[in-house]
């Protein structure tokens, strides 16, 4: 079982006594992954991949070295199946760079995602003349298979879909919608921004060719993200950006790239956030991701049961717990989301995240909540007693506008 209070010593922030629920926005970090980057600026700050001197060799040690862990917790091949971006966002739009897209494509995705990966493939369709389609799923996020087996056909080129949602936490079959895009020859893209921190993510049993992923969710530094391809798709993709640090060769009128990741990663990268990250995955790794699940699926239940039980309140998302992660969007009744928010942080110090979320299209289509939601989300260091404290204030709070 996790050991809650011997992880929150890792947190100074919690000393103030702030109860964190902002979590899928942006986790915590712990002091290890804080003195993992002290560590670089303080014992061997140089660049990586260029110099031949002890300080260098050292830098491009850790930093390929970090490669190797984001691999290994993904169960990926190797570090070359990971290029590491500053977020799941960049690593998204790398994809739809990165394709050859002709007119008369479709690119298939759904109603619950994040702006990030969907927007990107509006202006895809814009740019190329690819069509776009759009899965509807239930108001709590469940989807019918066969409204993914009608849709995706032979002209489908990718299936852009999320793992989580950031609104609702319902999980999505991933592995099942695969299944049906490959039969089709259609690429897999799985917005893991929401899933890669807070449950075990293994590319080859869900079989995609992209996973796209933030470092900030997950106990890394904010800059600090990647991108998971496809063996057999490194050396087909077009890289985003060419220039230092991505060629193996040039002549006056050709070039020749690098391997696999630094074909990916032009110019000097952000080394110190890569290096945190590898750390923040091996302290995720000391504790299990197994363990995490099971601790945030018992806050989670408690939290969706203590907000169902007050009738002002409206909860989103799958009534039933194990049907979702640590994300639980909310409304009371008569007040604004942003109003909730505000009150919850000025009387007892917790914060949640209010608003649209970045998913217009589910806020509105789905939810009918134009004003957006607030939106509680948890991680590892929350404990029960955060929890109930902060059903109790919610109900502080109706008391008030009764």
């Amino acid at each position: 079982m996790l050991d809650v209070q011997k992880v929150r010593e890792d947190f100074p922030v919690l000393k103030s006594g702030v109860i964190y629920l902002d979590n899928a926005a942006s986790s915590l970090t712990p002091e290890q992954v804080v003195q993992k980057e002290v560590e670089f600026y303080h014992e061997y700050r140089a660049n990586v991949e260029r110099g031949v001197h002890r300080m260098s060799q050292r830098a491009s040690q850790e930093y390929e070295h970090a490669h190797d862990l984001v691999a290994g917790f993904l169960n990926a091949s190797s570090g070359e199946n990971v290029a590491m971006m500053k977020n799941t966002t960049e690593g998204i739009n790398f994809v739809a760079n990165a394709l050859d897209w002709r007119k008369g494509d479709k690119i298939v995705t759904t109603v619950i995602e994040h702006h990030s990966n969907f927007i990107t493939w509006l202006r895809v369709g814009r740019r190329h003349g690819v069509e776009v389609k759009v899965v509807k799923s239930d108001a709590e996020g469940r989807f019918d298979l066969a409204d993914f087996e009608r849709i995706i056909d032979d002209k489908t080129k990718l299936v852009a879909v999320t793992a989580v949602s950031n609104v609702l936490g319902c999980i999505v079959p991933v592995k099942e919608i695969a299944e049906i895009a490959h039969e089709h020859d259609a690429y897999v893209l799985v917005d893991g921004a929401q899933s890669v921190p807070h449950m075990k993510t293994d590319v080859k049993d869900m079989d995609i060719e992209f996973l796209a992923f933030s470092g900030h969710k997950m106990l890394g530094p904010t800059g600090s993200g990647g991108l998971y391809i496809k063996g057999d798709l490194l050396y087909e993709v077009e890289p985003l950006c060419i220039g230092g640090g991505t060629i193996a060769d040039v002549t006056i009128s050709d070039y020749e790239l690098a391997r696999s990741p630094m074909r990916f990663e032009a110019g000097t990268p952000p080394i110190a956030q890569v290096i945190g990250l590898g750390e923040a995955v091996k302290y995720l790794q000391r504790i299990g991701m197994d363990s995490i699940e099971r601790h945030e699926r018992r806050l989670t239940e408690k939290l969706v049961e203590g907000l169902m039980e007050l009738p002002e309140v409206m909860v989103y998302g799958p009534k039933e717990p194990r049907e979702r992660l640590g994300i639980v969007s909310f409304n009371i009744e008569g007040m604004n989301p942003h109003d909730v928010a505000l009150t919850l942080d000025a009387s007892a110090n917790i914060a949640i995240r209010s608003g649209n979320h970045c998913a217009l299209p589910l806020i509105e289509e789905l939810l009918k909540a134009g004003v957006g939601t607030a939106r509680a989300s948890t991680y590892l260091y929350n404990t029960e007693e955060e929890i109930e404290r902060f059903l109790g204030a919610v109900e502080d709070i109706i008391k008030v506008v009764r």
